[in-house]
């Protein structure tokens, strides 16, 4: 245990040295925060409270990106083949920068929490509990498909052009950068396929309509079914050494950590709450806030 606590508390000291990962775990969230409340919301408290929830994920999923770019930069540089000779495993490894990733995402949701209630005058951060689950099983995920990432590419340069790929349907097709149920029709009941969805949905919920834990099951077992399996599939293709070429065949099993949310995204688009609860959020908003409350209809 001691050797995992110095292997996480490396981890952190490396992150820390390396601008990507603080570019995206500290600088670009910031930036997306303060675009968000004091543009798109305009720093109304309501519609700041809103947003706060798409920006919380742009934090936590942003780790996957920086993750997966530094370990990759390990390899290229030879400081994992450094880690091989000391008694570790694949997995401490993999675990240690989740966890060091984890630690390091906190201080920046903390900030931005501080910031919505202290600086734009949020009444209320909704339920805090259920905020600080989803931060963990969020973090835990998304940390665990850069590690995916990181497995399955040979290079820097494949690893930023595959982050793209990735990252641009996240973030545009989940409600991130646009509400959900602003978009049309078609893309909101494509987006229930997208894991950034159930994340930001839930982060949504939990702070402006102040949903517990229960009311957002859904969201909190497909990101931790997703998890488990990404972080086994990354296990399964960590490598060491920058010689070591991972072969095609092997990245299939990539592909095979989108199992869940077909079917997560085939059972909400037929019996599902979610496109229900966000199109609810977005109407809630566009009436005066001394109308009603934002819904906290349950599942």
């Amino acid at each position: 245990m001691s050797n995992f606590a110095s292997l996480t508390r490396t981890r952190i000291l490396l992150a820390l040295r390396n601008k990507m990962f603080f570019f995206f775990s500290v600088v670009f969230p910031l930036g997306m925060f303060f675009l968000y409340a004091g543009i798109f919301a305009r720093s109304n408290p309501r519609a700041v409270s809103y947003f706060l929830g798409p920006v919380i994920a742009f934090n936590v999923m942003g780790s996957f990106w920086g993750l997966s770019a530094t370990l990759v930069m390990f390899r290229e540089q030879g400081i994992l083949r450094r880690f091989h000779v000391t008694p570790v495993t694949a997995t401490d490894m993999l675990a240690s920068s989740l966890l060091a990733n984890y630690v390091l995402t906190l201080p920046t949701v903390s900030i931005e929490v501080f910031l919505a209630r202290f600086i734009f005058h949020v009444p209320s951060l909704g339920n805090l509990f259920s905020l600080a689950v989803l931060v963990t099983v969020g973090t835990v995920s998304f940390g665990s498909l850069g590690l995916v990432v990181a497995s399955v590419t040979n290079t820097m340069q494949e690893t930023q052009v595959l982050n793209q790929i990735i990252w641009l349907p996240l973030i545009f097709l989940s409600g991130a950068t646009f509400p959900l149920a602003y978009l049309p029709n078609s893309v909101q009941h494509v987006g229930l396929f997208l894991p950034a969805t159930y994340l930001v949905t839930a982060l949504q919920g939990a702070l402006y309509q102040s949903f517990s834990v229960s009311q957002l099951m859904v969201q909190i077992l497909a990101l931790a079914v997703w998890a488990i399996l990404t972080f086994f599939v990354a296990a399964q293709l960590f490598r060491w050494e920058p010689e070591v070429k991972i072969p095609r065949k092997a990245k299939l099993w990539a592909l095979a950590t989108a199992l869940p949310f077909f079917l997560f995204g085939a059972w909400e688009n037929t019996n599902g709450d979610i496109l229900k609860q966000a199109q609810a959020a977005f109407h809630s908003l566009e009436r005066p806030a001394n109308s009603d409350q934002p819904s906290k209809t349950a599942r």
